[in-house]
């Protein structure tokens, strides 16, 4: 085992896990010595990134076929692993899919209902299945995956932000206790998905939305690699106190992070809604943060 491995011996369930930037992360984690859990709903591809894991780093890595947005196979997936590794240190949030691309007038309700499931409701599912856990062992790390999609994909978007206000509600309820919640906004990856995005919008018109697709297909798009080294920084003692936070894997400087977490968490960054310093405003007696007026 290498010295420098920060996830050593940790246990590290990985939803959407067999491919695109879920196995990019699965096997960065197994690079810093996490046993895996992975968990996705096509078994060829989840096979696929255990028999990577186990070739590249020599990693522990079982799997199991859930769909996320069903809660009793979440549960399952999450049992599976517990009976197997005997706890899970590390949730990786991940699964999702690309939903209905369209004005929401259009938009199928059904398709629509179902990717809040997916990305929503299978935040929810993972987190309720292992916190329990995790406040019981006195330790525990889960990383959130958001982004931002833009016109047409609504149901993304409105999924994605569910997810960050999820995540900070969590870290608030879990203060004091040594686990933390953070997401990451990936940034344009090339990804099955955003494969699927390009085509979709092409279908419909989207020239905007398409010409950045072809962008981010052919070679310009954000870092999968930056990506899943944020998520091990989040899934590692290196991330400290930091919770409730949205940080910007394409953008933001998450290296400098571990001597400013305790300045970050005393203030409003990295946070979905933001209170500008310069501008203040009342307050309620209740809730010192909770603006009684608007700026």
């Amino acid at each position: 085992m290498a010295e420098s491995q920060r996830l050593a011996e940790r246990v590290a369930l990985i939803t959407g896990g067999g491919r695109g930037i879920g196995r990019a992360i699965a096997r960065a984690y197994a690079a810093e010595g996490a046993r895996l859990a992975l968990v996705a709903r096509t078994a060829a591809e989840l096979e696929e990134t255990a028999s990577l894991v186990r070739d590249e780093q020599g990693a522990e890595a079982i799997t199991a076929i859930a769909d996320v947005s069903d809660h009793d196979q979440v549960r399952q997936a999450v049992a599976g692993a517990l009976d197997h590794y005997g706890c899970i240190d590390v949730l990786v949030n991940n699964a999702g899919n690309i939903g209905p691309v369209g004005r929401v007038w259009d938009n199928d309700p059904g398709e629509w209902a179902r990717t809040i499931a997916v990305h929503l409701m299978g935040v929810f599912y993972g987190c309720h299945a292992v916190i329990p856990g995790m406040l019981e062992r006195g330790r525990g790390r889960i990383v959130n995956m958001s982004g931002v999609g833009g016109p047409n994909s609504s149901a993304y978007d409105a999924a994605k932000t569910g997810i960050v206000n999820l995540t900070e509600n969590l870290a608030l309820e879990l203060q004091g206790t040594p686990i933390t919640v953070n997401a990451i906004s990936p940034g344009s990856i090339h990804t099955r998905m955003w494969e699927e995005n390009r085509d979709l919008a092409l279908a419909i018109g989207d020239m905007a939305t398409y010409r950045r697709g072809v962008q981010v297909t052919s070679g310009q798009g954000a870092s999968i690699e930056r990506a899943a080294k944020l998520a091990v920084f989040l899934g590692s003692d290196d991330c400290g106190t930091l919770s409730g936070r949205l940080i910007r894997a394409f953008a933001d400087r998450f290296e400098e992070f571990p001597a400013k977490v305790d300045e970050i968490m005393a203030s409003e960054a990295y946070q979905l809604r933001r209170v500008d310093p310069d501008r203040p405003f009342p307050t309620s007696p209740s809730y010192p943060n909770l603006p009684v007026e608007g700026p």
